[in-house]
């Protein structure tokens, strides 16, 4: 028998960065279509956009900057363009999609030393910028096709006024929202493919999306004002977050523990300040502040190796 020596690890997988992000493209494109169907060829335009100038910041950082010169692109910037423009309303311009793609490229992935060392979602920097800085335009909703407007489906929870949209018009997806959320089936069906690909960390979504199912009942059973769990579940953008946001390899746990911790923390989060805060949709802003406790996570549920005393490190 001959034995080779070499460098570890000793286990490779035929898999890498590139194929993953493909696969995410993959599992985008039924909703990204419906988003054009919908909304029209301004929509087109927000994706196009947001795709292409991720891509072109990623390689002027990467070349330029970092003068990494054989860096060729893995579409990891573009499946978080993709993600940016699926998280904005129809109003924004071409120009602020660009000024998302530029924050979430240059600032919350690349200022923490790029593809695997940022601490929160790259998109969804960009969308929290956009929606601080230009607040009116994101949070502007068009009806789909004759593309009035109108308020979406969170928005009338929260004002509690106006006649919700049925379960299965929010099912299918024509209803006001931003680009990628108004259908929770073609979601799913990008989210199976994901899953068939062995792609998801399935404890996430599903703690996730559980968690706000309970919390929802819960509120519901006490005031039916507060909308039903499967109001909660298929309005707003808590499928496009929790199958696709909160389970970025990069920024969510490792252990099976830690993932049920980050899911609930998720959905407990986005019921709060769906019920309490400012905003009708807390996704964005759960998904970043339980980001932010994932290496506490991590440290906390890291699996004692065998033959280690409790306790010790």
């Amino acid at each position: 028998m001959k034995l080779t020596v070499v460098a570890a690890p000793h286990l490779r997988s035929k898999d890498n960065v590139r194929k993953v992000m493909i696969d995410v493209l993959i599992a985008l494109i039924p909703a990204s279509v419906a988003a054009v169907v919908l909304f029209g060829m301004q929509a087109l335009l927000l994706i196009v956009v947001s795709i292409v100038s991720a891509e072109l910041i990623e390689l002027f950082i990467m070349r330029v900057l970092r003068e990494k010169k054989d860096f060729k692109p893995d579409f990891s910037a573009s499946v978080t363009g993709l993600l940016l423009a699926l998280n904005l309303s129809l109003a924004v311009s071409w120009w602020q999609a660009v000024i998302g793609a530029v924050v979430a490229i240059g600032i919350a992935k690349h200022v923490f030393g790029g593809l695997g060392k940022n601490f929160w979602n790259p998109a969804l920097i960009g969308r929290v910028f956009l929606l601080m800085s230009f607040p009116v335009q994101m949070t502007t909703w068009f009806k789909p096709f004759d593309l009035e407007t109108t308020a979406t489906p969170m928005a009338i929870l929260k004002e509690g006024g106006g006649s919700l949209p049925s379960l299965k018009d929010m099912f299918i997806g024509t209803i006001p929202g931003s680009l990628g959320e108004v259908s929770a089936l073609l979601l799913l069906i990008g989210f199976v493919y994901l899953v068939l690909r062995g792609r998801i960390k399935l404890l996430i979504p599903l703690s996730y999306v559980g968690s706000v199912a309970l919390i929802s009942w819960i509120f519901y059973t006490v005031n039916s004002s507060y909308g039903s769990p499967l109001y909660h579940i298929l309005g707003g953008g808590l499928m496009l977050g929790a199958l696709f946001m909160a389970t970025d390899m990069v920024t969510s746990p490792m252990s099976p523990l830690g993932q049920l911790i980050f899911g609930t923390g998720c959905g407990f989060i986005t019921m709060i300040i769906r019920y309490f805060g400012g905003y009708p949709e807390g996704v964005s802003f759960s998904i970043l502040i339980m980001n932010s406790f994932v290496p506490l996570i991590d440290m906390a549920t890291r699996p004692r190796r065998f033959g280690e005393v409790r306790g010790n490190a």
